[in-house]
């Protein structure tokens, strides 16, 4: 995905590549430990059904996630 920005200079690389990393390691679900967040917030242990879920992103729109709105 890194390969569709326009980047100008180390330092929004360095931004980019960090993005990329939060992303990665601490927002999108992993399928190999049956599509859950590996570190998920304390607020993200109990689900309600009537809760809301809100889409983020990350990199103007590259890295996408969501997650339930607090009550």
């Amino acid at each position: 995905c890194l390969a569709k920005l326009i980047l100008l200079g180390e330092g929004s690389l360095r931004r980019a590549l960090r993005h990329y990393e939060t992303h990665y390691h601490e927002e999108r679900n992993h399928q190999g430990k049956n599509n859950v967040l590996l570190f998920p917030l304390p607020t993200q242990a109990v689900r309600g059904e009537q809760e809301k879920v809100r889409c983020r992103e990350r990199l103007s729109g590259l890295l996408k996630y969501y997650e339930r709105e607090a009550a």
